[in-house]
């Protein structure tokens, strides 16, 4: 094959987003593509939350239509198409707020999403008003409080009582009507973010046994009483890691939530897709493996500690890695937008694609924004991820886009510059990749 429209970008410590050329190689090559194809991409995105919000305000009009045409614009640099909104106060909100706290309420006859016209509904539409095709996905921390036991927005778990559990499904009603009268289609709910999360920001704890009983006996039913096409997912999974199985013993294993709900075909009918995040990915391969038909969701990337390092940016790489080949659709970023330090509500920092200064209104484009570019910039809803053989595959991802460009993404994680050689369609394509880089190589596309 000749004439070959190659080009290739890198980011390392000092240098982000850099082009360079390619050269034809000789020799062994050391990456060459299978033939074999796997799991279709859904895309790429981030979440909406308040402090979010609160962050891009402090942009100028300039850095601030350059960073959202960034994200969401089609013709942009990530392309972002499906994101992440809280169902009430997420660990990044202003302060506690669910769309119901009038205790006893069971028919939800005061749910409003008032308070989302504050922030979030703004930030949805600026968005929307880049990417109209943008799809949404929505999650409570917390059910509201008079929901609870105990009666908090924190720790906890539902009252497990069927006029609660009955109100709690109209309660995912409600939110999907409210946003649809708004203009927001909302494609997606999931039932819970983190349901071993017993933490002092909003959480509420799950068994497998209740997610299963909800969605069959409840919400499954509840959202085809009102015609909702909105989708059901089991999500968000963030348990558990394996030496919590073995020590702490707070579950025996990750059959405990995904297989206990699968495995229930009254449950199973209403599922379209299972999301995971956090430590949930130690259980993915396993969920995958036993029903490969589902489809799947990195939900929250995790989220380092404020100092936006280098450092963590190549763990954030390794993710975006690990995920994909244990068979996700999509891969969420968590805070898109944050004040320098990223500290919430509760007193946690947190890393962030980008910040913004309070009083300069200085843009930075942070080491994780680039992370997530590798991937998003040249990696398009329906693409098919594909097969990799070589030394080269364990640091390597690839992808054939619809119009059949190749997207090869690859960290040299080595301390010196390696060379890559590239086989192709009987050619050999070697390139340089320096110290610690990240790398995305695309073949066959202006």
């Amino acid at each position: 094959m000749t004439n070959l429209n190659i080009q290739h970008f890198y980011t390392d410590e000092q240098n982000a987003w850099q082009q360079r050329t390619y050269e034809k190689g000789e020799g062994v090559a050391n990456l060459s593509f299978t033939g074999q194809r796997f799991q279709q991409v859904e895309g790429f995105g981030g979440c909406f939350n308040e402090l979010g919000y609160l962050a891009l305000e402090h942009l100028d009009q300039e850095n601030r239509q350059q960073l959202m045409h960034a994200l969401f614009h089609p013709e942009g640099e990530h392309r972002f198409a499906i994101c992440r909104l809280p169902i009430g106060a997420s660990d990044y909100a202003q302060q506690w707020y669910s769309h119901n706290e009038h205790d006893g309420d069971y028919a939800m006859e005061h749910f409003s999403i008032e308070r989302d016209f504050k922030y979030l509904i703004p930030y949805i539409r600026e968005a929307l008003s880049y990417n109209p095709d943008l799809k949404l996905f929505a999650s409570p921390w917390s059910p509201p409080t008079w929901m609870k036991t105990p009666k908090a927005y924190n720790y906890g778990t539902l009252r497990w009582e069927p006029g609660i559990l009955k109100a709690y499904a109209l309660y995912f009603v409600k939110f999907v009507q409210a946003y649809r009268e708004e203009g927001i289609t909302i494609h997606q709910i999931h039932v819970q973010n983190e349901v071993i999360a017993d933490q002092k920001f909003p959480s509420c704890v799950w068994t497998g046994e209740q997610l299963r009983e909800f969605i069959a006996d409840y919400l499954g039913p509840a959202f085809e009483e009102h015609g909702l096409d909105t989708e059901i997912w089991l999500g968000t999974i963030n348990a558990p890691d394996p030496w919590e199985e073995l020590i702490k013993k707070k579950t025996t294993d990750f059959d405990d939530y995904a297989a206990v709900v699968l495995s229930d075909p009254r449950a199973y009918r209403h599922i379209k897709g299972v999301g995971y995040q956090w430590a949930g990915k130690h259980a993915i391969q396993r969920t995958v493996a036993s029903y490969p038909e589902l489809r799947y969701m990195q939900t929250e990337n995790e989220c380092g500690d404020g100092l936006n390092s280098w450092g963590y940016a190549r763990y954030v790489y390794n993710l975006f890695q690990h995920y994909f080949a244990n068979g996700v659709n999509a891969y969420i970023y968590w805070n898109m937008t944050l004040e320098p330090k990223g500290r919430s509500t509760w007193g946690w920092e947190q890393n962030s694609m980008a910040t913004a200064e309070p009083d300069s209104g200085q843009l930075t484009l942070n080491p994780e924004y680039y992370v997530m570019k590798h991937y998003a910039r040249y990696v398009v809803p329906g693409a098919y991820r594909i097969g990799l053989a070589g030394p080269w595959t364990g640091k390597a991802t690839a992808f054939r886009n619809p119009d059949g460009s190749i997207a090869v993404i690859v960290n040299n994680s080595f301390t010196d510059s390696r060379e890559l050689n590239l086989e192709h369609d009987g050619q050999t394509l070697r390139f340089e990749l320096t110290a610690g880089s990240f790398n995305t190589i695309v073949i066959g596309r202006d």
